[in-house]
């Protein structure tokens, strides 16, 4: 199937708003200018307790921080092996380091390339360049805004080495026949599930479909150690060289220096392992009522004429890190912005889009040269992937045609709610606008090249 025709069958059904306001029923309504909501936004509450504070300080009775002679970390990659069901856990410095190491347990080195999701964080990125290899992005779906077997399977290159599937926001991607795709052709491959805790596909968690997984423990994130990172596998040959990697190459069982290739440190403490172990207690609740939140926005989203929920493939379990709501294309980018506007004057939080591709916003990938005075590692593509507009037309199109709403485990469902009615309320005030002069595909492409007046609503 397509990707214009799965757009067309995951739209939501069309109300008959649109078509009325074509005709001018609502010619003579007079503009409701009262917000939806007056009343403050709900603030984030303690997200650090008890059982935090007892694990530091059990921490710091240990008299040492090092996760090689405390039990910490080790008490906390055995809680995410019983969570995830993986055979093996490694744990390191961030979501970024976890990504990096995956990559050196995997063997990616120059001249390889990687194919990846352009809808991202740097961090995705970073590890591939390091290695020597070339960054190559694949289109994603357009109301998942994931990969797909069949974009990933158009970038397929014999010089491809791995695969790296983010889910992206807490909404997985249709992760099996990505799976299935790099079993059939032995390519590695890689989950990024640093937004998407405790997300699932057919009850199984997410990180668990390919040969490795990597979560966050950033401050943003479901949980937080501040920073960490978790790397999961059923593989000990991958379990074993991540751990190297994560540490200089110290093999810590033997205590032996192996130096069998060069590795960064990239250690986690006792300290962050001992709040990270307390997190992971209450991660499996916070993803259940973010994933409640979000269907209820989903479920009022849907039958709203000009609006297009966040959606996951069939038997996806979502935890929905932030919610997108993706303007149909009778709208131009200026009328997102305006969307977006209009929002906030209803008392709702948010704003357009979430980051543009990553190609069209990184210097160093626009130019080819991330490290300085040189373009290594692209001089070692034998086939240069242009970074430039185009390169992803689905996802520069959702950067263009979306408004990103901060969901979080903090709200109610009359907070939800009140986010439906202003999403409906200013969806009608923009398609009565738009009515007589739907833009066509191409118009899209003008406006981002030349932005015009944004206009009140």
């Amino acid at each position: 199937m397509g990707q214009s025709e799965k757009a067309a069958k995951n739209a939501p059904p069309r109300s008959h708003t649109g078509e009325a306001l074509r005709h001018g029923v609502h010619a003579s309504v007079r503009e409701d200018t009262t917000p939806v909501r007056t009343h403050p936004w709900p603030q984030p509450g303690p997200r650090f307790e008890g059982r935090e504070l007892e694990l530091l300080a059990e921490a710091l009775r240990q008299n040492t921080l090092s996760y090689v002679h405390g039990h910490m970390t080790q008490r906390l990659c055995a809680r995410m092996s019983e969570l995830t069901g993986a055979a093996h856990v490694v744990a390191c410095s961030s979501g970024s380091a976890a990504i990096h190491v995956a990559l050196k347990a995997c063997g990616v080195g120059p001249g390889d390339e990687v194919i990846t999701a352009p809808v991202t964080d740097a961090g995705t990125i970073i590890g591939i360049i390091y290695e020597g290899a070339i960054p190559v992005f694949a289109d994603v779906d357009p109301v998942n805004y994931n990969l797909t077997a069949e974009t990933v399977a158009v970038r397929l290159t014999q010089r491809t080495r791995a695969v790296i599937a983010v889910h992206l926001a807490g909404c997985p991607a249709d992760i099996v026949p990505i799976a299935e795709l790099c079993r059939n052709r032995g390519i590695t491959l890689i989950e990024d599930c640093a937004q998407s805790w405790a997300a699932q596909v057919n009850g199984q968690w997410v990180g668990t479909f390919g040969d490795m997984g990597c979560f966050s423990l950033n401050d943003y994130k479901h949980i937080s150690a501040g920073e960490g990172g978790l790397v999961i596998t059923n593989d000990e040959r991958l379990h074993r060289t991540a751990a190297l990697a994560a540490d200089k190459c110290y093999d810590r069982l033997t205590r032996a220096r192996l130096m069998e290739f060069v590795a960064p440190n990239y250690r986690i403490s006792e300290l962050q392992s001992a709040v990270a172990l307390a997190q992971l207690d209450r991660v499996e609740a916070i993803g259940a009522r973010r994933h409640a939140l979000g269907q209820r926005l989903g479920n009022g989203l849907a039958a709203t004429d000009g609006l297009l929920p966040h959606e996951a493939p069939v038997g996806a379990y979502s935890t929905y890190w932030f919610y997108l709501i993706q303007l149909d294309r009778r709208f131009t980018a200026n009328d997102v912005e305006d969307f977006a506007k209009a929002m906030n004057r209803e008392g709702i939080p948010g704003g357009r889009g979430y980051v543009r591709p990553v190609y069209l916003a990184y210097p160093y990938l626009i130019r080819q040269s991330a490290f300085h005075h040189s373009r290594w590692p692209f001089t070692q593509a034998v086939s240069p992937q242009p970074y430039a507009p185009g390169l992803c037309p689905v996802a520069e199109s959702v950067f263009d045609r979306s408004y990103k709403f901060p969901l979080s485990e903090w709200l109610d469902d009359s907070d939800i709610d009140d986010v439906i009615r202003a999403a409906q309320k200013v969806s009608q005030r923009l398609l009565r606008r738009v009515a007589d002069k739907p833009p066509s595909d191409g118009d899209l492409e003008g406006i981002r090249k030349s932005p015009g007046k944004v206009h009140e609503l």
